[in-house]
């Protein structure tokens, strides 16, 4: 087993696409110019740590990404996706769908020579985020923030933030 030599990489849209493709089992499309995803917006927040249990990465999916990807993986109609995203109330399904899709996500942090990441913790829209998890996505360099457009469910922002 070789020692991690390399800082943890922030995933490409290619891969953040490709991931979502693959667990929702439908086309997604990555847009790059969206604004980043905002803790105090409402968001379902991954905290990812290292193997010592230091933070290094979050991911923030916003409301209408939850409703949607949690549904669409869930097989939910569509049409449940549009009133939790109309109502700004993530149902539980939808959460803890999103929650798996995230802890999926860590696959995208762990590469070759870099520090093992797993997931610790998931929050839940508008609940409570540790201080250094609020600071982290705050993080202006080491992140990618991008829509991901869920064919038959619609758009929904993303943001991941790698420490530096």
């Amino acid at each position: 087993m070789s020692a991690a030599t390399k800082p943890t990489a922030v995933p490409t849209a290619f891969e953040v696409r490709e991931l979502f493709e693959g667990m929702l089992g439908r086309e997604v499309e990555w847009n790059g110019d969206a604004r980043r995803v905002d803790v105090l917006d409402g968001a379902s927040v991954a905290m990812y740590v290292n193997d010592v249990g230091a933070i290094c990465a979050v991911a923030l999916a916003d409301i209408p990404l939850t409703a949607r990807a949690g549904s669409a993986i869930g097989l939910v109609p569509q049409a449940g996706a549009e009133q939790a995203v109309k109502d700004e109330f993530i149902t539980p399904v939808q959460f803890d769908n999103m929650a798996e899709i995230l802890n999926v996500a860590a696959s995208l942090l762990n590469k070759p020579d870099t520090p093992h990441l797993k997931l610790r913790e998931t929050f839940s829209p508008r609940e409570t985020v540790p201080a250094e998890v609020a600071e982290l996505a705050l993080q202006q360099a080491s992140r990618i923030d991008g829509e991901l457009v869920i064919q038959g469910y619609g758009a929904g922002r993303l943001s991941i933030v790698v420490k530096f």
